[in-house]
């Protein structure tokens, strides 16, 4: 049999089958799908943590009103660089202001958050400093910054509202001024040394009290070396005219101070002395004359009393002591004497009695001893040897008048009071009014001569004297008629006297020969009596002994 053909033997059964193992295929696709929001999400937060490192800080600025301001477009400038944008702008809730709210770049956070930080609004502006803010017509209005000092910081500001004349970053020096009344001057007003503008005045107050201002003056670098401690400084505005013996002088500071007032500083004599630190405090004078003059000392109060008008005497008028300035009229006023019962007119001067003094220095330039006499003592001496007050014209035009002091020995004396306050200085009446009292004494004499009866008298004289002289031409007439032939006779009969006196008189006439004869024997006669006299004053014995014989041979 063929292998083919052999009985197939039954199939074995097939052996058991093992559980199959599952393993999960690895799929990187889900992964890297993932990964694009992760580094979506890092790079997210890497521009937010960027920002918020390069973010700087936020601040409040309160302004009165927001001409110009756009949130998210208005810039914060320092020195033209940008540091901040506006954000947001709000009213306030009682709507008195706005508030701003700025969001600053992170180079902006030391400085610009201190607490003396100061901000504005730069428009374009027209003041007394010139026209600034031009830049702003295209670009429209940004908010300018003043880094500050302090170290406390702050977030909310008062916004200014004009730009500060002076930055932080200024060099130069600040000084304080202190003055009655502001006068023209305003801030930017300028600051001028021999005529240059060297600064300008940065601000001003009222004092407390209310009595006078205070100003801060900015000079610049380098020009704050010529400020010294003996530095004047003085009202510059306008002009200054000054009309004395060598005729009219007009002086000012420049066209800008006529305009928009200004202040000067200058040394007495160029003697500034050491440099004046930052802040010292300097006194503002009304004008260069007030501000070189020196130091008055102390002062004096006196009371005068006049019994005249004071028409053309007003506060300020000057007291002066022959011709040298010593006071200044403070007040008048009028006042009723009820004893006397008339009216009496009070005023009160104040006199530097230092004015007078002159340096009280000895010969080794040391200072003299004080006097032992008191100012009310010395002032009393004074009284006494004939010091009077007197009213006097200081001015034909403007019929001004001051308060003259000198000495009037004839006057009565006078006791005064030295212990009362203030102490009271007699007066004389001004010569002027002297004048018209005796103008008008002599006014009212000849009122009183009766011109009407002196009239009638003298018409009834030229009647008697018309009738006097009527009568003379009728006695001369008859004068002439009978008189006349028998003076013509007279006449001819003079005449012929004189006629015969010239012939006798005459140089060829006998009588003159022998008169001229005459007086030569005289002459003669004189010379022997003058020679005989001689003779017997040497030889008086002769008269005795008679001449004595001639010696010689």
């Amino acid at each position: 049999m063929t292998e083919e053909e052999q009985p197939q033997s039954p199939p074995a059964a097939p052996p058991a089958m093992a559980e199959p193992r599952v393993v999960r295929r690895r799929d990187w696709v889900p992964s890297l799908i993932w990964l694009i929001p992760i580094v979506a999400a890092l790079v997210g937060v890497t521009l937010v943590a960027r920002i918020l490192w390069n973010r700087g800080p936020e601040v409040v600025l309160t302004f009165k009103t927001a001409e110009g301001l756009e949130a998210g477009k208005t810039s914060v400038k320092y020195k033209d660089v940008q540091i901040g944008t506006v954000q947001n702008i709000r009213l306030a809730r009682d709507r008195s202001h706005v508030r701003v709210r700025v969001q600053l770049d992170k180079d902006a956070r030391e400085g610009f958050t201190a607490k003396d930080a100061r901000y504005w609004v730069v428009r374009p502006r027209l003041d007394t400093s010139g026209i600034s803010g031009l830049g702003t017509l295209l670009s429209g209005a940004y908010i300018g910054a003043d880094a500050g000092v302090a170290a406390e910081t702050s977030e909310e500001f008062e916004g200014l509202e004009l730009p500060p004349i002076v930055t932080r970053d200024a060099q130069g020096k600040q000084f304080t001024l202190r003055a009655r009344d502001i006068g023209s001057l305003d801030i930017g007003s300028p600051v001028y040394y021999r005529r240059i503008k060297v600064g300008q005045i940065s601000s001003f107050n009222l004092d407390e009290d209310g009595k006078g201002v205070t100003l801060r003056a900015f000079v610049n670098a380098p020009y704050d070396r010529f400020v010294g401690v003996n530095t004047r400084f003085w009202h510059a505005s306008g002009l200054d005219v000054q009309v004395g013996a060598s005729g009219v002088m007009l002086r000012t500071q420049s066209l800008a101070s006529i305009l928009l007032g200004g202040i000067a500083f200058q040394a007495p004599d160029d003697l500034s002395g050491p440099l004046a630190e930052a802040d010292t405090s300097f006194v503002l004078a009304k004008d260069e004359t007030a501000a070189m003059k020196a130091p008055d000392g102390p002062s004096q109060t006196l009371l005068m009393y006049f019994n005249q008008s004071l028409r053309g005497l007003s506060p300020g008028a000057p007291v002066d002591f022959r011709g040298v300035v010593i006071g200044e009229v403070k007040s008048i006023g009028v006042q009723f004497d009820r004893a006397e019962r008339e009216f009496r007119m009070p005023v009160l001067v104040t006199v530097y009695p230092d004015r007078l003094r002159r340096a009280d220095l000895n010969n080794t330039g040391e200072p003299l001893p004080e006097s032992r006499f008191t100012q009310a003592e010395r002032l009393r001496f004074l009284i006494e040897r004939g010091l009077r007050a007197q009213l006097r014209t200081g001015n034909l035009l403007t019929g001004q008048i001051y308060v003259a002091l000198d000495f009037f020995p004839k006057e009565k004396p006078v006791k005064v009071d030295t212990e009362q306050t203030p102490i009271e200085l007699p007066t004389v009446a001004n010569s002027l009014d002297e004048l018209q009292s005796q103008v008008q004494e002599i006014a009212t004499k000849i009122n009183r001569i009766p011109f009407e009866e002196l009239a009638a008298d003298v018409r009834r004289s030229l009647a008697t004297l018309n009738s006097t002289l009527t009568s003379a031409e009728s006695t001369v007439a008859a004068i002439r008629n009978d008189v006349t032939p028998e003076i013509a006779a007279a006449l001819k009969d003079a005449r012929k006297t004189i006629d015969t006196a010239g012939r006798t008189l005459a140089e060829d006439a006998p009588l003159q020969q022998d008169l001229r004869q005459t007086l030569q024997e005289l002459s003669r006669t004189a010379a022997s009596v003058r020679v005989l006299t001689d003779y017997l004053e040497r030889h008086p014995e002769s008269l005795l002994r008679g001449k004595p014989k001639d010696p010689r041979p």
